[in-house]
């Protein structure tokens, strides 16, 4: 069976729990709805199905972005989570004007269990051909399903949404195809995840599941083992260090003093600035893991955690496309990873605590100080860039100030907001004190980027 005919609908109440047989959840066999809503009851429950599985998918697919090497690859899946999390937000508003749709924003157990199996293999290649040759195939028959089964008038609103959604799930096959292993890992994965996907069902199929017996069912992974981030980001072919921050114009390309110095020449703060961009690329790699770890939160905090990781992924892109312009090679550009070893080490709200309320509150001033030199320029492009991306760190912080309080009740803190930020920006420190500065130069000074080697590019 492949995967799009595997997945299959499940007839219960969306919230309600799925019974359990054998240690594996099965879809009830209770009868389709009946009465004067029937048919609406009935759209309403392919919706639901195909919201948790979009919003499944920001939850868990996230966890392959720290995992993959290629920066062009974390941005496009970066891209298409937020496009995910936009499916799921206008398939819950549109499901929520229909009877039968469910209040609430929880999944349902069987579905969960997939993908939090999807996500158990140490290869983040074969993860993302279970995610890419399973999970979204499936995700696109069943949009496409839903197509053929309901009224092309008296549900024309979904309808509209259905055939935006199923053109974005085509675009991204085509997208993500370029990346996709052809080792027989990946192959023996992806079949063991369509058989999953058709013993429990998934979003939608015209025929039921296809329950397996204990003895021929798939040995889960996610049932011996807990799935844990790895300890530091996966940067593929780009050279790693620490921090591309210090004072010392011979170890980094950022030389703090120079930033705020206004003898420093503006075209040196323009360079600086962009790598500084560009290393927001750990933003998105700590921020990635925030999604698994709060599988309960409100699908609001997801969406919205969501848009800041696209956000953060747009900014670095701004410097890893506009730095080879500027006579950067980037395989001479570090990439800086203390911030995600240490933050690794802490909770979800303190993850979020420390980028929203303090690198990015903090960080308005200097900024600030940048894009006025960088104006000395007349470039509009640089102009242009800097400008969003302070607009953006301005939302993230409003976000911050929503969502952490949220985030610290899922985790049971009970100190205020302020207390809270406070005591965790005392253990950051002390954390950093084990974790931090613990990745060496992949490069030695004569071949990295420096604040020297600037210098010498602008002349």
């Amino acid at each position: 069976m492949s995967a799009a005919s595997a997945v299959a609908a499940s007839a219960s109440e969306p919230t309600a729990p799925l019974p359990e047989r054998g240690g594996r959840f099965q879809p009830p066999s209770t009868p389709a709805p009946t009465g004067r809503l029937a048919a609406v009851q009935e759209m309403a429950r392919w919706l639901r199905l195909l919201f948790e599985t979009e919003r499944e998918f920001v939850r868990t697919a996230t966890t392959l972005i720290y995992r993959v090497g290629e920066p062009e690859l974390k941005y496009l899946l970066c891209q298409h989570v937020w496009e995910a999390a936009n499916h799921a937000r206008f398939l819950r508003e549109r499901g929520r004007e229909l009877s039968g749709f469910g209040t609430t924003d929880e999944v349902r157990p069987a579905l969960r269990q997939l993908f939090n199996e999807a996500v158990m293999p140490a290869d983040a290649t074969v993860a993302l051909a279970g995610f890419y040759r399973v999970i979204k195939p499936a995700l696109h028959d069943a949009y496409r399903r839903y197509l053929t089964a309901t009224h092309h008038l008296a549900d024309w609103p979904s309808r509209k949404l259905v055939e935006e959604f199923l053109a974005d799930e085509a675009r991204h096959a085509t997208e993500i195809a370029p990346y996709l292993p052809v080792a027989a890992s990946a192959s023996e994965w992806s079949a063991h995840l369509t058989t999953l996907l058709a013993s429990h069902g998934g979003p939608l199929s015209p025929s039921p599941p296809l329950p397996l017996s204990p003895s021929s069912a798939p040995p889960l992974l996610s049932a011996t083992r807990g799935y844990t981030h790895p300890p530091t980001p996966n940067r593929g072919r780009f050279p790693t260090c620490s921090s591309v921050f210090s004072h010392d114009p011979a170890e980094t390309p950022i030389v703090r003093t120079w930033l705020i110095d206004p003898t420093t020449d503006a075209r040196v703060i323009r360079i600086m600035v962009y790598v500084w961009l560009m290393m927001e690329l750990d933003a998105v790699d700590y921020l990635a893991t925030v999604f698994y770890d709060t599988p309960h939160a409100p699908f609001d905090l997801h969406h919205d955690l969501a848009r800041h990781l696209w956000d953060e992924s747009r900014h670095s892109q701004f410097g890893y496309r506009q730095l080879p312009r500027l006579g950067v090679d980037l395989l001479t550009l570090e990439h800086s990873l203390d911030l995600y070893t240490i933050l690794v080490q802490m909770t979800p709200p303190e993850r979020y605590a420390m980028m929203t309320m303090e690198f990015e509150a903090n960080s308005f001033p200097t900024k600030a100080h940048v894009m006025d030199r960088v104006r000395e320029l007349n470039d509009f492009e640089a102009d242009t860039l800097l400008a969003f991306d302070r607009n953006d760190e301005q939302n993230h912080v409003r976000s911050g100030h929503r969502w952490l309080p949220v985030m610290m009740a899922l985790f049971g803190e009970t100190r205020s907001p302020e207390e809270f930020v406070t005591a965790t920006r005392v253990r950051f420190a002390e954390l950093a004190k084990t974790y931090g500065g613990i990745t060496p130069h992949s490069l030695p000074p004569s071949q990295r980027l420096t604040g020297e080697k600037i210098l010498r590019l602008i002349k």
